[in-house]
């Protein structure tokens, strides 16, 4: 597994870092002018039932969507996120009965698990738990399924911090005397070295976005 590993890291440097003379498929020569998620869409039977959920269980509220739209729909919002709804025939299956955490699923932060444990048990949804432990950090997790069988996830991930694999820096660095190269440090994710310019960025550009919604 470890080789595996390694070997994706560096398909991706190759990529991330090309040659000199194949400029263009370099990556890190221009930020990709992307934002934020906007929105998660979902196919759903009824659509009163999946508003009902995602406003009452989960807080979003309802807000205006394009009225050229030809198409029985609608748009929620939450916390910067949105979920945008959309009636089809095709979408009466029958719901799965297990909740498994490896489907795919949307998964929303939350500072407060006990409270959602509560909200799900006031509208009778079934819902399993799981904890996960690295680097003496504990995450909660809930897994339970919207009418429609999609699968959802509350957690405090929050607290996980985030670390690029040394293979997804974009940028090389380079000095006219290098220091010796230390050993790698161990992090929280193992033995894999992480950018800390990227840590930093990414911390630097979450307080500027704080800021903006301050204001």
């Amino acid at each position: 597994m470890g080789k595996e590993i390694e070997s994706v890291g560096d398909e991706m440097q190759k990529w991330l870092s090309p040659d000199d003379d194949d400029q263009s498929l370099s990556l890190s020569s221009s930020k990709m002018p992307l934002l934020s998620l906007n929105h998660v869409s979902f196919v759903c039977s009824s659509l009163e039932k999946s508003i009902r959920f995602y406003a009452d269980v989960l807080g979003f509220v309802m807000i205006k969507r394009p009225s050229s739209f030809d198409f029985e729909g609608a748009w929620l919002f939450s916390n910067g996120i949105g979920i945008h709804l959309l009636e089809s025939e095709k979408a009466r299956k029958p719901k799965k009965t297990k909740i498994n955490p490896k489907d795919n699923h949307i998964s929303f932060q939350c500072t407060d698990m006990e409270l959602i444990k509560k909200k799900l048990k006031q509208n009778g949804l079934e819902y399993v738990t799981a904890v996960v432990e690295e680097g003496g950090i504990k995450v909660d997790q809930l897994f339970f399924h919207d009418p429609d069988g999609y699968m959802v996830e509350i957690c405090n991930c929050h607290v996980l911090p985030v670390l690029p694999l040394a293979a997804a820096c974009p940028l090389k660095t380079t000095t006219r005397n290098p220091a010796p190269t230390p050993a790698p440090k161990q992090s929280f994710y193992g033995s894999w070295k992480y950018c800390g310019w990227v840590e930093t960025q990414m911390m630097e550009n979450l307080a500027v976005d704080m800021m903006d919604i301050s204001f």
